[in-house]
């Protein structure tokens, strides 16, 4: 693990320099400096107790590092969401173990609590003394002395819930109101810090710390023992399970879009949004990828949970919160300075209450999967599923935002006229199945209807290639290409190696080229989306791109690609959203959970081709 200066850009580091932790409940950020700039407690979409990373002056951090450090790296404990932080003094080197810690004997795999909700820090001197800065400063709190040598934090953000900070070493509040402490460390001689949320004074004594983390990476090993996979990049594809696993919500299966909020596309821009929430097509591209390598609870937890949450409501969603609800009201954080300056800092989402009319594939299509893998369709959840249907069919051709969530006039898109036939397709697959109660014929006059005018309208014959949205022939302009075409194959609505296929595949790549393999989603010159500035190339668009090459027989070309896009990963295997293709930088939420989708997916994919061709 080669240790690496620290370069900052207007006093932020690069959205690549750290790394995750969680405990399905919460998550962290951990930056390659020792300072953990985010953290939402008690979940996930909770408010941040530290945002750091989105304002480097109030946001709130917490930090362990060594005075004057020169140097660091990071890489996880093997199989396991432990992060381990090299950090270099004068000196001597600093090795700082970070983890939301588990409880003993917890399992993974059972959809129940395995977190202690505590964030523990254990900091200990290698290769000589370290002067070691301690300096937790939470955003809007107020620190406030409590017995058994702790400290109690009020939080005005969540007055009801109780924060403790503990100490190997005596801590005070510092003129700037932060909590701080600064020793010198002896070679071997630890420091432990913990942060805790549970209210529950019994977790945060008792335990020696070197446990608490042995039987948190005990319970992280067995899990990643169940993963199976043997295609390439096997070390990368590993690591994005353990990532997917540290953005799911262990009650509930959901599986968190991202970790963050407000992360720019681009530096300076406004396309900063809200990605703390599951959305349904997530879900279907989601549980593809992980059955395939052994997640099969994790699959079966998410499917169940998006199907409770339609049989509930008894109509489709875009989006969900952790209770299974539409995020809140989307508003702008004016305290907030956003990273790099990039403004505005957003909290919730207002794509939840757009038209996405690809909703009804999605959720027609995870409940497919769900009978394909044993699941049952009772009465209720059928009548549901056959109200959605029926939904596809009467709105298929009507004008909405895209799979992009565009700001602006709604266009009939490719891609949401495909996954309303791709909802009629698996209703037809489903009844069958279960031998339920449907009108066969009509659906699949609908069906074949849908289908048949999606590849009459969508096909540009003057540009050989179908294009972003639907017109009839000689009756309007299609709009320029998307990246999502190349999503056609992998729903079933035509083969891979079909001629127009192949001729869009070649058209997406030379027209949505960002260079050295990235493709943009969409070109905001030719296909208008109501939003100023620009942003980065879109990774899933280029793992969409191998599965292509990959079911056009082009394995050499698949591969080259596979692996180009696979050694974008950080020193820890994680993946953003975006990359700026001129720097090569992350942009975007961090870690993407789709990037991480196309690295399990496509490695799957490919190495089933390789299968074939023996």
């Amino acid at each position: 693990m080669p240790l690496r200066p620290l370069s900052r850009t207007d006093g932020y580091l690069p959205i690549e320099d750290h790394g995750l932790i969680g405990d399905g409940l919460t998550c962290a950020l951990v930056a390659r400096d020792g300072s953990i700039p985010w953290l939402c407690v008690p979940d996930f979409d909770s408010r941040p107790f530290l945002a750091g990373i989105l304002d480097a002056e109030r946001g709130g951090s917490f930090a362990v590092t060594p005075v004057g450090l020169r140097q660091s790296a990071q890489r996880y404990v093997p199989d396991t969401g432990i992060l381990v932080t090299e950090l270099e003094g004068p000196d001597g080197r600093l090795e700082l173990t970070d983890c939301l810690t588990l409880r003993s004997g917890a399992d993974l795999a059972e959809p129940v609590p395995s977190g202690r909700r505590e964030l523990l820090r254990l900091a200990r001197a290698v290769g000589g003394p370290v002067e070691v800065d301690v300096r937790l400063a939470p955003m809007d709190a107020v620190l406030v002395r409590a017995e058994l040598g702790a400290w109690r934090i009020h939080w005005a953000a969540q007055p009801q819930l109780e924060i403790l900070v503990s100490s190997s070493h005596p801590l005070t509040v510092a003129g700037d109101g932060a909590l701080r402490s600064r020793v010198t460390l002896a070679e071997g001689e630890q420091l432990t810090v913990a942060l805790q949320w549970s209210g529950d004074t019994h977790t945060r004594t008792r335990t020696q710390p070197e446990r608490l983390i042995e039987q948190t990476a005990s319970a992280w090993r067995s899990w990643a023992a169940r993963l199976e996979y043997a295609g390439p990049q096997h070390d990368l594809v590993r690591r994005s399970a353990l990532t997917l696993k540290l953005l799911d919500h262990a009650p509930t299966g959901a599986i968190m879009a991202a970790a963050t909020s407000s992360l720019p596309e681009e530096i300076g821009g406004s396309r900063n949004w809200d990605y703390r929430f599951t959305w349904v097509r997530d879900a279907a591209f989601s549980s593809y990828a992980l059955r395939r390598i052994g997640m099969q609870e994790e699959s079966d937890a998410f499917l169940a949970w998006t199907l409770r949450n339609i049989e509930r409501d008894d109509r489709a969603s875009i989006c969900y919160t952790l209770d299974g609800r539409r995020p809140g009201i989307e508003w702008e954080d004016l305290a907030l300075s956003g990273y790099r300056g990039s403004r505005p800092v957003r909290w919730g989402n207002g794509a939840a209450r757009q038209v996405q009319n690809d909703v009804y594939g999605e959720l027609l299509d995870v409940a497919y999967q769900w009978v394909r893998a044993g699941g049952q369709v009772d009465p209720p959840l059928w009548r549901a599923l056959c109200e959605l249907t029926e939904q596809a069919i009467a709105q298929w051709s009507t004008p909405d935002n895209g799979i992009w969530e565009i700001r602006d006039a709604g266009r009939p898109f490719t891609y949401s006229v495909a996954m309303c036939q791709v909802a009629v397709d698996r209703a037809l697959r489903i009844g069958e199945l279960c031998g339920l109660p449907y009108p066969r014929e009509r659906w699949q006059r609908e069906a074949d209807r849908i289908r048949a005018t999606l590849l009459e309208q969508a096909w540009d014959a003057d540009r050989g290639t179908f294009t972003e949205h639907l017109a009839p022939p000689g009756q309007g302009d299609r709009g320029g290409l998307d990246g999502s075409l190349l999503t056609l194959p992998l729903r079933r609505l035509i083969r891979a190696d079909d001629p127009r296929m192949v001729a869009t595949t070649e058209a997406v790549r030379r027209h949505l080229d960002a260079g050295d393999g990235l493709l943009y989603r969409y070109l905001h010159t030719d296909s208008p989306d109501g939003l100023p500035g620009g942003e980065g190339a879109f990774l899933l668009c280029s793992f969409w791109l191998v599965d292509n090459l990959a079911g056009q027989g082009r394995l050499d070309e698949a591969h080259d690609l596979y692996d180009s896009l696979c050694g974008r990963a950080t020193e820890l295997g994680l993946l953003s959203e975006e990359i700026d293709p001129s720097t090569g930088a992350f942009l975007g939420n961090f870690p993407q959970a789709f990037s991480h989708v196309g690295v399990i997916a496509s490695g799957w994919n490919l190495a089933r081709a390789e299968e074939a061709r023996r």
